[in-house]
């Protein structure tokens, strides 16, 4: 297989497996999807245009220019502003860097909507392309788009940079002229800098599935031309997209006066996704109280036969709705279920369930619900709910029994878990998957393979819990890039840990969960914690119920597993192939962390602290979550390692994609993929892999987020 034909079928396995979902039946897109360009924006050939995409739509493109294949991830971040990720290869291109005559790059864009379009005013937006990596995409620009007749858009605009290397007209201060460095630092040295260049377009769509496209361009393509051999022989380019029932476009084009190039595109919209879920059986309705019956309180003579007796009706019923009782608590006036959700994504749905449940099995004089959720042993919140108020609004819209439910901190107030059915096992035999992208030797390396699973529940806080995998097909194991490091190599060993770990035990672990205090919450993690190290890692969680703002600390002890990922340990002495130097990783590595939940989905996160190479700094994580359970987000982490000793890269930095379970099952599930494209993986500001750290499990089940999922109460 040639350089090129391998980087277009490593390309085509990672956006068919995300395809695959725009594809899926039933799978939302936005409407007014403009078409994208080669660049993976809104936008005409390779030049852009002022449009945008409708908030939060998530667009996929791979295409196909000459020698250049190019891939790209956006996201309409905001109604005006959009980022994308792309990843680059061009064949025979004469650089060092190349592999086999093919150079791989990757590169960051931003763009945002000055001025919306009106009547008589254009839209009018500016971006920055390749504004964080390399800088052979590196370019700014100015853009204005107007609809002169429906279906009928020109686009008028000036470029610097690469977009303004084509018959320039005039000249902006003086830019900097290097390119093709380790990346990862931004260019702000050029932007709106040096030669400006006018470029333009027209686009036509006589219906709603055809776009004709005509584009003048300011890109002259000068390092393609220097060191691949491409031909510029016109600026005009000319090309057509065709769109599909699920808005997916299929281009083609002519470009240069010479070329031809293809694309397709996905787009979809995680906000209109919808909820996941919604072949599950309905829940119960309520049960409305007799006049009178509220009064009775007869029964409280044998209370204690009562609670037992309510107690069992419970878990009978609840086990119907795939929820478990916890614990119990029955007076004459009030009931406290302490609540387990295996199953509901949506916290309210559980929530609502459990309710209704109540109100058909407890005594009528019960008036006052508290319903209290528990995580691994944890008890999260008090959700107290009125029974009148049940009966009452059973048929209203959800928000109207939101404003008569008080959530508070469970602290103190939740019963005693029943430890009768303890211990429990629970195993699991299913696929997995490993990957690793953007080794220019191999743009995706991918393992499939078959894991084993299971959790010993020695209580409901102690919890052992190990998996064992065996790889099928695949093939990490053949990484052979070996590059100096200048730091521990707590990371870049992971090529030897994917040799000899088949099979591999994935984690073998013993967790420990607390409520310290009241607003307070801790783990307690040992043993085998992650593919590459063992150890001890202690959280403590500071997090109201009513509040954003959440606050963390966590400390780990660790010590590097042997390479064949089974029982045994290695001296946390790392040494390196290249110089031969040896390095020493730190025992003791740690955070202190700060998350807040801004609104409108948006949620922000930093860990300041030690990572694994003994490197001080932090890491910022913003990502926006849907009701429906889709989470796209970036991080960024900077450190005392200068960008010369980090290496390719400069910094860790990455994108999340978070796509829940019930997407593709159709009923509800708490379970969620999480995708991690990583620019490049360093030693520089590398952190432990803990499973089931405190925050996520928290704030499921405080009012921001139980608010947010409402609108499940009555499902």
């Amino acid at each position: 297989m040639t350089p090129g034909a391998a980087f277009c079928a490593g390309r085509i396995r990672v956006y068919a497996a995300m395809a695959g979902l725009c594809l899926m039946p039933g799978m939302a897109v936005a409407e007014g999807v403009p078409s994208y360009n080669l660049y993976g924006q809104p936008g005409l050939i390779d030049m852009p245009t002022a449009e945008i995409a409708p908030d939060a739509t998530l667009g996929l493109t791979y295409g196909r220019m000459d020698d250049a294949n190019r891939g790209s991830l956006s996201f309409q971040i905001t109604p005006r502003l959009i980022g994308t990720f792309r990843y680059t290869g061009i064949e025979n291109f004469d650089h060092p860097s190349s592999v086999d005559g093919v150079y791989y790059d990757r590169s960051f864009d931003i763009r945002y909507l000055l001025l919306t379009e009106t009547k008589i005013r254009p839209a009018v937006a500016v971006g920055l392309q390749d504004f964080i990596g390399t800088g052979i995409y590196s370019g700014e620009y100015i853009v204005a788009t107007k609809t002169l007749t429906p279906g009928l858009k020109v686009t008028g605009g000036l470029g610097w940079g690469r977009l303004g290397s084509y018959n320039s007209v005039a000249t902006i201060s003086a830019r900097s002229d290097t390119i093709l460095g380790t990346g990862g630092v931004p260019t702000y040295d050029r932007w709106f800098r040096g030669d400006v260049a006018p470029f333009g377009g027209i686009s036509y769509s006589p219906n709603d599935r055809l776009t004709f496209t005509l584009e003048y361009s300011s890109d002259a393509y000068d390092e393609e031309r220097a060191s691949g051999g491409f031909e510029h022989d016109s600026p005009i380019n000319f090309g057509v997209d065709y769109r599909l029932k699920n808005d997916a476009q299929l281009s083609l084009y002519y470009a240069y006066g010479n070329t031809l190039g293809a694309q397709i595109t996905f787009p979809i919209n995680p906000k209109t996704q919808g909820t996941p879920g919604g072949n599950e059986s309905a829940g119960l309705p309520v049960k409305v109280r007799a006049p009178g019956d509220a009064g009775d309180l007869g029964w409280t003579a044998a209370l204690d036969n009562a609670e037992a007796n309510s107690r069992q009706r419970l878990i009978t019923s609840l086990e119907r709705e795939k929820l478990e009782v916890e614990g119990f608590d029955l007076q004459p006036r009030k009931a406290t279920l302490r609540l387990r959700n295996p199953t509901y994504g949506a916290p309210a749905q559980a929530i609502g369930r459990a309710a209704r449940v109540m109100t058909r099995v407890l005594p009528a004089s019960v008036e006052e619900f508290v319903i209290v959720p528990s995580e691994n042993g944890m008890a999260m919140s008090a959700v107290t709910l009125r029974r009148s108020d049940l009966e009452a609004l059973e048929n209203d819209a959800a928000v109207e029994m939101l404003a008569r439910t008080r959530i508070t901190d469970a602290f103190g107030t939740a019963p005693e878990a029943d430890l009768s059915d303890y211990p429990k096992f629970i195993w699991s035999l299913a696929p997995y998957y490993a990957y690793s992208t953007f080794d220019p030797e191999s743009p995706l390396r991918i393992d499939l393979g078959a894991r084993l699973s299971g959790t010993l529940e020695i209580t409901p806080n102690i919890v052992l819990s190990g998996s064992i995998k065996k790889k099928v097909v695949g093939n990490l194991d053949d990484i052979s890039r070996v590059d100096e490091s200048k730091l521990p190599r707590v990371r870049t060993d992971y090529g030897e840990y994917a040799r000899e770990g088949d099979p591999a035990i994935d984690s073998l672990t013993l967790d420990l969960y607390g409520r310290p205090g009241r607003n307070l919450y801790s783990r307690l993690t040992m043993g085998y914690l992650e593919q590459m190290y063992a150890g001890v890692s202690a959280e403590v969680l500071w997090k109201p119920a009513d509040s954003r703002l959440a606050l963390g600390a966590e400390l780990n002890y660790v010590r590097r597993r042997d390479y064949d990922v089974m029982f045994g340990l290695q001296e946390n002495v790392t040494v390196d192939p290249v110089s031969g130097v040896e390095r020493e990783i730190p025992d003791v590595n740690g955070h202190v962390s700060a998350y807040y939940a801004f609104g409108n989905g948006f949620h922000g996160q930093v860990d300041v602290g030690r990572y694994l190479a003994g490197d001080y700094g932090a890491t910022f994580t913003l990502h926006r979550e849907f009701a429906n359970g889709w989470r796209i987000g970036a991080f960024a982490t900077f450190t005392d390692v200068s960008e010369d000793d980090f290496g390719e890269g400069s910094f860790d930095k990455g994108i999340l994609l978070t796509v829940p379970l019930s997407v593709g099952l159709g009923t509800p599930s708490r379970q969620t993929n999480t995708t991690i494209l990583r620019s490049v993986q360093r030693d520089g500001g590398a952190r432990l892999y803990v499973s089931n750290r405190l925050y996520e499990q928290v704030r499921t089940w405080h009012e921001p987020d139980v608010a947010k999922s409402w609108g499940r109460f009555w499902r």
